[in-house]
């Protein structure tokens, strides 16, 4: 599957994890508590609910693809800060 921009460029898409890409904006929302200051125990992050989490509610993903959602997803998180949602 490619892009109408790649495709019009001639390159080749080198992206993976597609199906991935696709959810995203859902699985971030589902995950994303878990990466809070405020929730975190012993001042460890909850990755690992994280994880069971996304296996849960996608049974479908590869072990692979879950870690690939909950890195991006952390790097999202960690990259706001503490700004707001909103901002």
């Amino acid at each position: 599957m490619t892009s109408p921009a790649t495709a019009r460029s001639g390159l080749q898409e080198r992206r993976s994890h597609q199906h991935v890409r696709e959810i995203f904006v859902e699985a971030c929302e589902l995950i994303t508590p878990f990466f809070a200051r405020e929730n975190r125990w012993g001042n460890s992050t909850l990755d690992h609910l994280a994880y069971r989490v996304l296996r849960d509610h996608y049974p479908e993903l590869s072990f692979e693809e879950v870690h690939v959602l909950v890195v991006a997803a952390h790097r999202v998180h960690s990259s706001r800060g503490s700004r707001p949602a909103d901002a």
